[in-house]
């Protein structure tokens, strides 16, 4: 996959001033791996993705971290692990491609309120909370049905940004994000049909 990740962005790493040379200087295959052509003007959906993508996935990661002390199934332990070393990679990507944009990243802890709406799968703080007070098959069960919830408003962005955007990158991660999260759902639904 050729997502452009934070550890490759040290290399290219600028002060605004300096945003016109990196861009220059960060060509595929040997700079950054973020076509100049792509990232000089991107749509506004692209922007939108990765903003929106950014608080979803760290707040998937959250959850994930909840996991090994109050799960009680193995496969939501693995589950969750699984979760977790997929979504924090792309969080760095994400941002790597926001700050080559010239676009803020969305601070820690902050929440892009556009993906709080109807399917985004975003969790109030009040479904947090529960999560994190249940344990054993309770935790299990609540963990995946808030998953579920979860991956699907990431496909549903995903898939917005697969018909709607033009980074190239950003449509390829967001091929991935459908293909991977879609069959997380189905082996969530899998588990709580064995529950």
């Amino acid at each position: 996959m050729l997502y452009w990740s934070g550890h490759q962005a040290s290399g290219c790493a600028a002060s605004s001033a300096s945003t016109r040379r990196r861009r220059a200087s960060c060509q595929p295959p040997t700079g950054c791996g973020v076509s100049t052509s792509s990232t000089s003007a991107p749509k506004a959906v692209n922007r939108a993705f990765a903003k929106g993508m950014i608080p979803h996935h760290r707040q998937a990661v959250k959850m994930a971290d909840l996991a090994p002390s109050r799960a009680g199934s193995a496969e939501v332990k693995k589950l969750a692990d699984e979760i977790k070393k997929a979504q924090d990679p792309e969080i760095k990507t994400l941002s790597g491609w926001l700050t080559t944009w010239g676009e803020q990243v969305p601070a820690e802890g902050a929440m892009d309120h556009s993906v709080h709406g109807a399917g985004s799968g975003m969790m109030t703080p009040e479904e947090m909370d529960k999560l994190k007070a249940s344990s054993g098959k309770a935790f299990d069960t609540a963990f995946m049905k808030m998953m579920i919830k979860h991956h699907e408003g990431a496909v549903a962005m995903a898939k917005t940004e697969k018909a709607d955007g033009s980074f190239p990158e950003a449509k390829t991660m967001a091929d991935a994000i459908i293909t991977s999260q879609t069959a997380e759902i189905a082996r969530m639904n899998d588990l709580l049909d064995k529950n």
